[in-house]
């Protein structure tokens, strides 16, 4: 009798130990994202995309990943709980979301954004309504143009010490996307520290059929952090779809790239546990 309390005692003890060991390494941070993946299937397919990706490397890395539609759990009582907040697609909108992620951020919390969440322009169905958000957080102010079709980009590491760009080559081809312009000039900002940026390479930048929508020049930064707060935007999102013959099949995917892969992940684990 005696014996079997002790192997079961030893049988309790050993499982503790244990699923303590395990529980402790799966929660070394946790990730919440915020997504809306009804505007545009280009950033749906990324939503999908992303939400599975980074599900994996929370079971990899030890961190716990969760993703919600509902913006309206943005409150201080729900992002008290992350680590990290990550905007996929979009933005808060209503007035009450975003005094609960601005005072999130000025209390020490964490922010990674993709692509179409800096997206603003008045007038349009997402106006440039935030000035903090647009001007004084991301530094980027309102969206100005971009490049057409998705297509690959030699994008050139600026700071090779920062964290995000560890173990990444000079330069590397990131995956197809569609490249912002921004209204202000990022390097004329003294708060802002420019990571990546295309690369001269990459001209020209887009296939078109508009003009316009074909770069040939210039200084176009894609990867960046504010001094300010704990945050780091990508411009990376926006998977190439086959619009034009009405299918919406995906013709690219963001995380089936290497380099690319081991920046966001190196980000995500910075934000995370600094």
């Amino acid at each position: 009798m005696r014996n079997n309390q002790l192997k079961i005692l030893v049988t309790f003890v050993s499982f503790f130990v244990v699923f303590s060991a395990f529980a402790q390494k799966k929660t070394d941070f946790a990730v919440i994202a915020f997504y809306t993946g009804k505007n545009d299937q280009a950033h749906i397919s990324f939503v999908h995309e992303a939400n599975h990706w980074f599900s994996e490397m929370g079971k990899r890395h030890h961190f716990l990943y969760e993703s919600t539609d509902d913006w309206t759990k943005m409150t201080d009582d729900f992002l008290v709980n992350y680590d990290v907040v990550i905007f996929l697609d979009s933005r808060p909108d209503s007035l009450s979301q975003r005094i609960a992620f601005q005072k999130y951020m000025e209390r020490g919390g964490a922010w990674m954004g993709f692509h179409f969440c800096a997206f603003a322009l008045s007038p349009s169905s997402f106006p440039q309504n935030w000035d903090w958000y647009h001007d004084m957080f991301l530094g980027s102010g309102q969206y100005k143009s971009n490049t057409w079709r998705p297509t690959t980009a030699i994008l050139e590491v600026e700071n090779k010490q920062h964290p995000a760009m560890k173990a990444l080559p000079g330069k590397f081809s990131a995956s197809p996307n569609e490249w912002y312009c921004w209204e202000h000039d990022l390097s004329e900002n003294p708060d802002i520290e420019i990571l990546a940026s295309i690369d001269p390479e990459s001209f020209p930048l887009g296939t078109g059929p508009k003009q316009h929508e074909i770069w040939h020049e210039g200084y176009y930064p894609v990867v960046w952090t504010n001094s300010k707060f704990r945050m780091i935007y990508l411009n990376m999102g926006h998977n190439d779809i086959d619009y034009e013959n009405g299918t919406n099949r995906e013709l690219s995917h963001s995380f089936k790239n290497r380099f690319q892969n081991k920046m966001i992940l190196n980000a995500l684990l910075w934000l995370g546990k600094n």
